[in-house]
This record gives structure tokens, C-alpha cells and sequence, in this order.
């Protein structure tokens, strides 16, 4: 299977409490990064490695990311309107390197991830997807998620980076994840930095009730089956949970050189 065939499914979904600042006005994954939405710069990030099918998985505010790729030429383009017929716009830029398929799916303004990625289980057609939350950025090298993934024989792959811990701890032998914990109070280690690889059977472990949580129950079942496998990756990883990850966003984009900025721009 080509990689552009094989769909990338984005949560976008939550409210971003913590980032309230930003999220009163605007869904997280639209806060903008050097002048473009946080998912934006991620979808970039998969599209460098020829992955060009998306499925966004919306909930809060989701009208707004509609909105955005309803009129995404628009956006990013030269264009000349004639004032006397608005349906006579000529867009100068016709030849956009974002030549991507995008889903808009309204998962719910309650659910919880996993119910999220099981609500939009029509639209994935393949054997294998991958997904990522629309909150993080990072220079890891997806084809080699992927390679890493094809390489074992089990159901789920999850990229285990080392930033604060705050977030789920992945507790590793080798290269199996034998327990998955939710945010744990006190640990170090590797964490859920998100860029899965999902073989499709992933999604019978899911339920479409709003409570189903993917790090929760779902992984921690995979992880206890022997079916959930670290690619572990040692280089940038940054959420943007709070208003400090976005102005330090911010600022590695100011300076010229943001670490997960591998696209070339002409």
C-alpha cells in the first residue's frame, strides 16, 4: 500500500482547558504557531512523508476547523475576485504542494478519544492507520514509525518520547510495552508522545459510548496482550498544552530553525 493511501486520523476534539487563553476563542489544534494552526504545522509534518489522507476527528468549536479548510485556498493564496460576481474568484496559486484529501468528521462535543477515533471507523478502508493528537509536534520520521511498525507482528505502535511527566508513562522491555499508565502522579521514563501506528483490528477494542478513552482501557489492553509496541524516539517532541508550550512554540519558530520543521517551503 502506497503511503499517501493510508489514512492519518488527527483527534482536534478537545476543549484545551488548559490553554484557555487561546481556546475561549478557537479550538486548540487552530492556535496559531508562527502564523498557522498548530495542525497545520502537524499535517505538514505527515505530508513531508507522503502521507496525504487525513481524517480529523472534530468536537469543540469544530465549525471553526471546517471553516478553515472549507476556504483553505483562499487562506494561503493569491486571488483576484470580480466584486460583481463573487463566484468569480481566479486563484492565482494552482499548483499548492498541500495537495491533500481531508476528512472533517464531528465526533461529538463530549466524547473521549477513543470514542472519537471509533465514530469515524467508516472512513478508514485500510488494513493499517495512523494517528496523532493536534496538540504536538515533533522531527520523528514517520516512514520509520511505520517500518518500525510493519517490522513486528502486533496490533499498535506508540512513539515514546522523554519530556516532563505529566503525561501517560509507557513501561517498556525491549521494544514491548508491557503497562500503559495515564498520567501518572510520580515516574520517569518514556511517555505517550502520540504518532501511532494502528493495525485496523484496533478498532474492535473501542466503543462508540462518549466515555470510551483510548489511553485508557483500550491501550492498557493491548499493552497487557503483548500487542502494543514502542518506537522510541530521542529527538524534539513538544505538546502544546499550556500557554508557556505555545510562546515556547512561538519562539522556536521565531528563531528560524523550529526543530520539527522538515518541509521546505518553495
Amino acid at each position: 500500500m502506497k503511503t499517501g493511501d493510508i489514512p492519518v486520523v488527527i483527534l482536534a476534539g478537545g476543549s484545551g482547558t488548559r490553554l484557555r487563553e487561546q481556546t475561549e476563542f478557537i479550538p486548540k489544534p487552530m492556535v496559531p504557531i508562527g502564523g498557522k494552526p498548530i495542525l497545520w504545522h502537524i499535517m505538514k509534518i505527515y505530508s513531508y512523508y507522503g502521507f496525504k489522507r487525513f481524517i480529523i476527528c472534530l468536537g469543540y468549536k469544530g465549525e471553526i476547523i471546517k471553516e478553515y479548510f472549507l476556504n483553505y485556498r483562499i487562506r494561503n493564496s493569491d486571488f483576484t475576485i470580480n466584486l460583481g460576481n463573487h463566484k468569480d474568484i481566479y486563484i492565482h496559486d494552482l499548483h499548492s504542494k498541500d495537495d491533500w484529501e481531508v476528512t472533517l468528521a464531528d465526533t461529538g462535543l463530549k466524547a473521549m478519544t477513543g470514542a472519537r477515533v471509533k465514530k469515524i471507523e467508516k472512513y478508514i478502508n485500510s488494513d493499517f492507520f495512523l494517528l496523532t493528537y493536534g496538540d504536538g509536534v515533533s522531527n520523528v520520521e514517520i516512514n520509520k514509525i511505520l517500518d518500525f511498525h510493519q517490522s513486528h507482528d502486533k496490533l499498535a505502535t506508540v512513539t515514546g518520547v522523554k519530556p516532563p511527566s505529566r503525561f501517560g508513562e509507557l513501561i517498556v522491555e525491549g521494544d514491548c510495552v508491557v503497562e500503559f499508565g495515564e498520567k501518572p502522579q510520580v515516574g520517569s521514563g518514556m511517555i505517550n508522545g502520540g504518532f501511532f501506528v494502528f493495525d485496523k483490528r484496533v478498532l474492535n477494542y473501542l466503543s462508540p459510548d462518549d466515555n470510551c478513552t483510548l489511553e485508557r482501557e483500550p491501550l492498557e489492553r493491548l499493552a497487557k496482550e503483548g500487542n502494543l509496541m514502542v518506537y522510541k524516539h530521542d529527538g524534539f517532541w513538544q505538546c502544546m498544552d499550556t500557554l508557556r508550550d505555545m510562546n515556547l512554540l512561538n519562539e522556536y519558530w521565531e528563531s528560524g530553525h523550529p526543530p520539527w520543521k522538515i518541509w521546505d517551503d518553495k
